[in-house]
């Protein structure tokens, strides 16, 4: 007996990525590829208020602060966090629309595996 007609296999997502959409979540996936960029995010939405200023961040690394505000820059231009200006100082939070973009992905892709 076959169940071909039917379907035989659950596909491992409803659909695959579009070229555009795959382009837009490898920058996201590269941005969280550098250690620091990836501790630089998680500091940011681990804290209570849900935002940080950049004087916070700065000294949780043995990096200067430019080298900072370039990871930072490139965790902005990539949609996971948002900046805004405050005086002197510099205020960044999560952007949760694209963090629960990514984990919907991942998990509809794990979550289909486990279910085979």
């Amino acid at each position: 007996m076959s169940n071909q007609g039917e379907g035989c296999c659950e596909p491992l997502s409803e659909e695959p990525l579009a070229e555009e959409q795959a382009a837009e979540l490898a920058t996201v996936f590269k941005a969280l590829g550098d250690p620091v960029r990836l501790r630089l995010l998680s500091l940011i939405a681990s804290r209570p208020s849900g935002e940080v200023c950049v004087c916070e961040l700065t000294p949780a690394f043995d990096l200067s602060q430019p080298t900072i505000s370039h990871h930072l820059k490139l965790l902005r231009q990539a949609g996971l966090v948002d900046s805004e200006r405050r005086g002197t100082w510099v205020y960044y939070r999560v952007r949760p629309e694209t963090t629960d973009r990514m984990a919907a992905l991942l998990s509809s892709v794990s979550g289909d595996r486990a279910a085979v």
